[in-house]
């Protein structure tokens, strides 16, 4: 099991968007990165397509998973995710707080 997943409210530890909260909107396991929305914006040149228009687009690009730590959904603050074993499912528990972080 993940301990940050598509959805998730994170928070950037380092670099230029440091301290910036964001929604997860894809997680890459295989390369430990996640694309979060409004989060490392980079330009890019498009060329043009039948259906796009060419120009200069904004995009979110990449950051890496080690950067990223889950908001504490008390009080939206970084926290490390622990595991804990309600009934038969394994959830995902904010350290900070002790509240669930799944549901």
């Amino acid at each position: 099991m993940q301990k940050i997943r598509k959805g998730d409210k994170v928070v950037v530890l380092t670099g230029k968007d440091k301290g910036r909260t964001g929604e997860v909107m894809q997680v890459m396991p295989k390369e430990d990165r996640a694309v979060v929305r409004g989060v490392n914006v980079v330009k890019r040149h498009q060329r043009q397509t039948q259906n796009q228009e060419a120009g200069i687009i904004s995009k979110e690009a990449s950051i890496h998973l080690s950067n990223l730590a889950i908001a504490d959904p008390k009080d939206g603050k970084p926290t490390r995710v622990g595991f804990k074993i309600e009934g038969d499912k394994k959830v995902r528990v904010a350290k900070r707080s002790g509240v669930s972080i799944d549901g």
